[in-house]
């Protein structure tokens, strides 16, 4: 690895603007709306109920079948597209160098435009890393080619990440990872810190802590409440505050626009060193989401369809 490939570090230090510089120099607002599991019928008004209080990225994915729907909203927001920073991600059935490179097509097309701010891979496919070989090169064509301003990965563990910097051109930008009060990731974010790529958290307020048989819940968590008082905010924004100043993107989900807006305010307050020690010491090392290994083929794939 070059020192060129790491001319440019993630730059938190303009987070009073919401902005994190990629190690590519591309700016990314640092809190961005999720989608994901938002019906297709109301991601357009969630869309366009975030683009209203404040936000100017939005994260969605091929495979959360809503990109149509992300694009609308942005349209209907009255939002200029080129203040919007749109991020979305290729499937794993849609992996292979030209699948991929469709891939993009058919998002792009949904999305109703023409450049791609952030295109990620999804998933690491570990079972066929030949195929997420692939499609990361076609990733890096796509961003030579001028068709996104910035490639990366998601749901990326240690291993899989050191074998496609050893086998790619391009430092991924970002890896989006699980990434909660109870489930950190440290040794993957100590793996990002080295190489210059932004840790991005998907379920950033530990909603995953609130189904799926859950023992407890991050929103109802002591600590977490009581630093909220002191504050006079609630456990989400103490949560998405704790990334913010740990030099994290979040992309947290909702489709109530109290809620969203809620989220977005978390920049008018400043976490305690002892506070932020308090939070780091609630993980538990407990995945909520589905181990990275058992996304293969034969049990998640699926056709994404034409644009």
């Amino acid at each position: 690895m070059t020192l060129t490939r790491l001319r440019f570090l993630p730059n938190v230090e303009d987070m009073t603007n919401n902005i994190i510089t990629l190690n590519n120099g591309v700016g990314l607002p640092a809190i961005g709306l999720g989608v994901f599991q938002t019906p297709p019928d109301v991601t357009t008004t969630a869309v366009q109920e975030a683009l209203r209080a404040g936000y100017r990225h939005v994260d969605t994915a091929a495979a959360y079948m809503n990109e149509r729907e992300v694009g609308e909203g942005i349209r209907l927001s009255g939002v200029p597209r080129e203040e919007i920073f749109i991020e979305t991600k290729l499937w794993i059935s849609d992996y292979g160098y030209e699948a991929a490179l469709h891939g993009f097509e058919k998002s792009a097309k949904k999305l109703g435009v023409e450049q791609i701010d952030l295109l990620l891979l999804h998933q690491p496919l570990t079972t066929r890393f030949d195929l997420t070989l692939d499609a990361y090169r076609a990733l890096e064509k796509l961003l030579a080619d001028g068709k996104v301003r910035a490639i990366g990965v998601s749901n990326f563990v240690p291993e899989y990440l050191e074998r496609l910097l050893a086998e790619t051109s391009v430092v991924p930008a970002v890896n989006q990872i699980e990434l909660h009060p109870y489930y950190q990731q440290k040794e993957v974010q100590s793996l990002h810190a080295q190489h210059g790529i932004l840790t991005q958290a998907w379920s950033p307020i530990g909603g995953i802590t609130s189904y799926g048989g859950a023992e407890k819940s991050a929103f109802e968590d002591p600590t977490l409440l009581e630093i909220g008082r002191e504050h006079g905010k609630s456990a989400a924004q103490v949560m998405l505050r704790w990334h913010l100043q740990q030099g994290r993107s979040a992309i947290p989900k909702s489709t109530r626009a109290e809620r969203i807006a809620e989220n977005f305010d978390v920049f008018d307050f400043e976490l305690t060193n002892g506070q932020l020690a308090a939070i780091d010491a609630l993980d538990t090392g407990v995945r909520g989401g589905p181990d990275p290994d058992s996304v293969t083929l034969e049990t998640f794939g699926m056709p994404i369809p034409e644009a």
